[in-house]
């Protein structure tokens, strides 16, 4: 999910807006969400933080546009973390 929206996030970005500080900020959060992903994947309990920090910016983000965007952006946050952080979650993070 969070490569998915990484890439199509960049793509859409860097397709649609100018070239500027903005647009390489953007493309700094997109990237952190394709390498979190990856990195989740591969099983590094560091991806974990990552991404819920990812979220967590995308909240924060998303309430200078509209009340719907919050509440749906604190809900995945919410949704997400308490998958990457229950038991059976963190015994896939283990070290073998």
């Amino acid at each position: 999910m969070f490569i998915v929206a990484g890439t199509l996030g960049l793509v859409y970005h860097a397709a649609n807006e100018p070239t500027t500080w903005a647009l390489a900020l953007i493309s700094l959060i997109r990237i952190a969400a394709i390498v979190g992903g990856i990195f989740l994947l591969l099983g590094h309990s560091w991806a974990r933080w990552l991404l819920v920090a990812w979220l967590a910016i995308h909240v924060v983000i998303s309430a200078f546009h509209s009340v719907g965007q919050l509440a749906a952006h604190a809900v995945l946050l919410v949704v997400v973390a308490y998958f990457l952080f229950k038991d059976r979650a963190s015994e896939y993070f283990r070290p073998a």
